[in-house]
């Protein structure tokens, strides 16, 4: 016990910081508010994903527009629409989307497109379905985008997105 100069009583002495109660009680509440922002945080990151999978399908129908006026069809692949590896934009790469989006890995979603009579088709799939994202989505040389919420790939069938 520690004798107080201005008073004629002892008080116990204390040490300067925390008890283990009080750090308990912060890490639970810590936990707590950990537990309630992760599912959100992941949601959010997902949707994300998910909207930037539609502009990326946004993107590829102006370059398949682009390519027919200056080619006279639709490309038939991503890599049409990509890049060249040297050299001047041609058929084969008429540069008119990006590296990233013509190797058809882009932001959590798998990208393709494929050639029909008179057109293209533009799948769009979670690469890891319900961590990347939720929904696939699938379009046409119509501009029309489609979705499909679950692990089968939207097509020209499924729900148009609004």
């Amino acid at each position: 016990m520690r004798k107080l100069p201005w008073a004629g009583h002892t008080r116990p002495h204390r040490q300067k910081g925390f008890s283990l109660i009080e750090l308990l009680i912060v890490v639970s509440i810590i936990l707590i508010l950990i537990t309630i922002a992760v599912p959100k945080f992941t949601n959010a990151q997902k949707y994300t994903r998910e909207t930037a999978a539609i502009q990326a399908i946004k993107a590829i129908h102006t370059a398949e527009v682009q390519y027919q006026s200056q080619f006279g069809r639709y490309a038939a692949s991503l890599t049409e629409l990509g890049p060249p590896a040297s050299g001047a934009a041609n058929t084969s790469a008429a540069d008119l989307i990006g590296n990233d989006l013509a190797n058809g890995e882009k932001q959590g979603y798998k990208f393709t497109v494929a050639p029909v009579p008179g057109g293209y088709t533009v799948n769009a799939v979670p690469v890891a379905y319900g961590s990347s994202g939720s929904r696939s989505f699938y379009s046409d040389q119509s501009m029309v985008v489609r979705e499909n919420y679950g692990p089968e790939p939207a097509t020209a069938q499924s729900k148009e997105l609004r």
